[in-house]
C-alpha cells in the first residue's frame, strides 16, 4: 500500500463503522503484533531482569509498557510522516544495533570474570532508567511492526486497536520471558540477534528502499533464531528436571 495513502488525524473516524473489516482485520493485525514481538520481548525482558528484584522488574514492566503503548499510539498517528523519514528510521537502527553491541559487552564481560557477576559487583539499573528504556526500545522496535501493520489496513483505530492488545500480550509474554531468560541459557543471545536482524532491515530499507524484504523472510528469521534460543537448557534447570 502507499503510504502516502495513509489518513489524516481529521479522517479517523471516516470508515470506523465497517464491522466487517474490523472482524476480518483485527485478529491479524493482533497476530501480525504477536508474531513480531517476540524479539521485542526478549529484549524487554532482558532490560527488566537488570534490576535484579521480582517486584521491581513487575512495576518496570507496568510502568514501562505503558509508556511503550502511549508512544506506540502516537507513532501511528504519525505513521505517514515518520515512514516517509529516513532518519527516524535510521536512528531506530542504531538504537537497536546498541542495544546488541551492549548485550555483546555484558556477555563477553561476564564470560570473562563470572565469579565477579555471580558476586552482584555490577550496580543494578534504576526504574526510571529502566522504564524509559523499555519504552523507547518498544518504540524502536514499532516502525518495523507499523509499517507491516499499515500494509494491512489504513485505518488508524483498527491498527491502533491491534497495537494496543499486541502490546498489552506483549506485557504478559516479557514476564514469561524473564523466567526463559534463567531455564534456556542461548535465549536472551537468540533474541539480541533478532534485534540486530531488525536493525539491519531498517537500515536496508533506507539504504536500498526498492530491495523488497518480505515478511515470511522475517518470520522465519526469528522462527529459527528461537528455535535455536530454546534449544538448550541452563545445566541448573536440566539438573532440577532430572
Amino acid at each position: 500500500m502507499d503510504i502516502t495513502a495513509l489518513p489524516s488525524l481529521s479522517d479517523v473516524f471516516e470508515g470506523a463503522d465497517q464491522w466487517g473489516e474490523v472482524l476480518a482485520l483485527l485478529p491479524v493485525l493482533v497476530m501480525l503484533e504477536l508474531i513480531l514481538s517476540a524479539d521485542n520481548a526478549v529484549a524487554l525482558a532482558a532490560i527488566a531482569r537488570t534490576s535484579r528484584s521480582p517486584e521491581q522488574e513487575r512495576l518496570a514492566l507496568n510502568i514501562g509498557i505503558g509508556l511503550a503503548m502511549l508512544l506506540r499510539v502516537g507513532l501511528i498517528a504519525l505513521a505517514q510522516w515518520v515512514l516517509q523519514s529516513p532518519w527516524v528510521q535510521l536512528l531506530a537502527a542504531a538504537y537497536l544495533f546498541w542495544l546488541f553491541i551492549t548485550h555483546l559487552r555484558y556477555s563477553s564481560h561476564d564470560n570473562s570474570d563470572e565469579a565477579t557477576a555471580q558476586a552482584g559487583s555490577s550496580q543494578p539499573r534504576s526504574l526510571l532508567n529502566t522504564v524509559l528504556l523499555l519504552g523507547f526500545t518498544d518504540l524502536a522496535f514499532s516502525i518495523d511492526s507499523v509499517a507491516a501493520a499499515v500494509a494491512v489496513s489504513d485505518q488508524i483505530l483498527l491498527i491502533s486497536a491491534g497495537a494496543v492488545i499486541g502490546i498489552i500480550a506483549l506485557r504478559f509474554t516479557s514476564g514469561l520471558f524473564i523466567r526463559w531468560l534463567d531455564e534456556y541459557e542461548r535465549l536472551e543471545t537468540a533474541g539480541f540477534l533478532s534485534v540486530a536482524f531488525v536493525a539491519v532491515r531498517l537500515l536496508i530499507h533506507v539504504l536500498v528502499p526498492q530491495l523488497n524484504q518480505p515478511d515470511w523472510l522475517t518470520l522465519l528469521v526469528v522462527f529459527v533464531l528461537f528455535a535455536w534460543g530454546f534449544s538448550v537448557r541452563s545445566p541448573m534447570e536440566t539438573d532440577r528436571a532430572g
